[in-house]
């Protein structure tokens, strides 16, 4: 039995310009001690996906308007507020995208890290800095008895991610969302920090969904892939698979795009065109107007995730029918 079964969730955002569907249908399941990853672009619906999850998406100008989330019998997305807030930072946490606009700059690295302790374990303040001290040292701060108490901005990008990360696995929790959490990082601080997350993630033997708009960032880490789209998932495989041998082009077009794989002295590439539109209505395809392989049916239909493999399933018609 999944640890967590999401079955057509759609979140959208009533604004002045109109009703953004910002993520349309999305169904997935998450076991025990692995590891998924959320793929795509920059609005293609990863982190409202997970905030919708949380409970954190404001209404409004945000809505749920479908779905289920279903963990331990509780349906995280029509469940009472305190019994969100009972689960929210102790059974599922989240590492969010920028630490420095997620921890409050007034208030002590010290305060903001057993928070989650006072709130959901009712231990005294002593044990509470005893274990933040604790999980400070076990992510990689140096000399932690004296930055326990300093404030964010007297630590550096890199470790103020730490600090995130120390906040999520304090309690320790079941499921670890851990939304874009090397963006901002150099690539040395980057392979710190994913490292740190499996290494934790194999002590606690906690499920983590790892939300990146890189693949390569995913192809050590994660067991199964989930690529998004327009809000929609056009993708879903494992990782080896969907390395290997993708289906989707948008899937193809991202593997393109990792400057690793490109031959040296080769322009860079990139995909053509701008995602679409998500206040207006799609017809058909949403990655036709940018996809080589389009044609008109693909325009005018709207394509399903449909299985192409045992392991392996693609929202496009061309694939589905074995024409390309």
């Amino acid at each position: 039995m999944p640890l967590l079964e999401v079955t057509d969730l759609r979140t959208t955002f009533h604004t002045r310009s109109g009703v953004y569907r910002a993520v349309d249908g999305v169904s997935f399941s998450l076991a025990k001690g692995e590891t998924l990853g959320l793929v795509g672009e920059s609005g293609s619906g990863k982190s409202v996906t997970c905030y919708s999850l949380m409970g954190l998406v404001p209404q409004p100008p945000g809505r749920i308007e479908s779905g289920t989330a279903m963990f331990d019998g509780v349906d995280l997305l029509h469940c009472a507020p305190a019994q969100l807030r009972a689960i929210r930072g102790k059974r599922i946490a989240m590492i969010f995208q920028d630490p420095m606009t997620s921890l409050n700059p007034y208030l002590r690295i010290s305060e903001q890290l057993i928070e989650p302790l006072l709130i959901h374990e009712k231990i005294s303040k002593a044990d509470a800095l005893a274990r933040g001290l604790a999980m400070l040292e076990a992510v990689g701060i140096n000399d932690a008895g004296n930055r326990l108490h300093a404030y964010p901005h007297e630590f550096s990008g890199g470790m103020r991610q730490r600090v995130m990360i120390a906040m999520a696995l304090i309690t320790p929790p079941e499921i670890l969302i851990a939304d874009e959490p090397t963006t901002a990082l150099d690539v040395t601080v980057q392979a710190q920090i994913l490292e740190l997350i499996k290494k934790l993630q194999n002590e606690l033997g906690m499920a983590v969904i790892f939300v990146t708009h890189d693949l390569g960032v995913v192809s050590g880490l994660c067991d199964r892939v989930q690529v998004m789209y327009a809000g929609r998932i056009v993708e879903t495989a494992d990782t080896r698979t969907l390395f290997h041998a993708p289906r989707h082009p948008y899937t193809k077009a991202l593997q393109r795009s990792i400057p690793s794989l490109q031959p040296k002295g080769r322009e860079l590439y990139t995909i053509p065109g701008l995602p679409p539109d998500l206040s207006k209505p799609i017809a058909g395809c949403a990655f036709a107007p940018r996809c080589e392989f389009s044609t008109d049916y693909c325009r005018r239909t709207d394509p399903k995730l449909a299985a192409v493999t045992p392991t392996q399933a693609t929202a496009c018609l061309r694939v589905q029918n074995s024409e390309i």
